[in-house]
């Protein structure tokens, strides 16, 4: 099958569904959205209930919908995998599908239960383990990298270096949350903050728009 008959064929199948935008609560959810549009690399800072997972897996859903990629690669830091998961049946990806849960949420919500289904099943939605992305080529796709304060210098270094063309990485995660000496996360901030095509945008306790008291409990937290 050639490109725009897989192009025509995909049309036909998103004929049948509809796709539900989020639309961002507040300046910061805008200035996220904003660099993720202009920047092939983008990392969102800061506190949960910011929002940060939703209008990047939102913005990423939209591209795969619309067809400006191939597909979506989901990850975070695989710190648990491999420990009490060897005896559950499936691929790794079959494995490790309920730490993306998050992701696949929003992926639900925004293309509906049977469009995602779908693209999964074709693999044009894929969740992988950080530690299998060693030696992968990212072209054509959006990366959406969560919890990446639990990543080490190392594998960030890995995670970055795998960009080809066409490719969006879209990196978050909570320096406050992280549980490794030396996370990845902040180095990588520093070390690209004056590198072209890369943006950085921190979310505070003020843009938490989870719940009242989900912004109250952080606050009592962070005092």
């Amino acid at each position: 099958m050639s490109r725009n008959s897989g192009k025509n064929a995909r049309k036909g199948i998103n004929s049948e569904f509809s796709f539900k935008t989020i639309h961002p609560l507040n300046a910061k959810q805008q200035d996220y959205l904003t660099a993720i549009r202009n920047n092939s690399i983008i990392f969102g800072i800061g506190s949960a209930g910011t929002g940060k997972t939703f209008i990047a897996t939102n913005y990423a859903a939209s591209e795969l919908y619309y067809r400006n990629i191939n597909k979506i690669i989901l990850t975070r830091p695989n710190i648990e995998v491999g420990k009490g998961l060897g005896f559950i049946p499936g691929t790794i990806e079959e494995k490790y599908r309920p730490y993306l849960e998050p992701f696949e949420n929003i992926l639900m919500y925004s293309l509906g239960q049977g469009l995602f289904k779908y693209s999964l099943d074709k693999g044009e939605i894929q969740p992988k383990p950080l530690g299998f992305l060693r030696g992968a080529t990212f072209e054509r796709c959006v990366v959406l990298a969560d919890e990446m304060q639990n990543a080490s210098i190392s594998e960030m270094k890995m995670l970055l270096s795998r960009i080809g063309n066409d490719c969006k990485m879209i990196i978050s995660g909570d320096p406050e949350q992280s549980d490794i000496p030396n996370s990845g996360l902040m180095d990588a901030v520093n070390r690209l903050q004056y590198v072209e095509d890369v943006a950085s945008v921190r979310f505070s306790e003020n843009d938490i728009v989870r719940s009242p008291l989900c912004k109250r409990i952080i606050l009592a937290y962070n005092k």
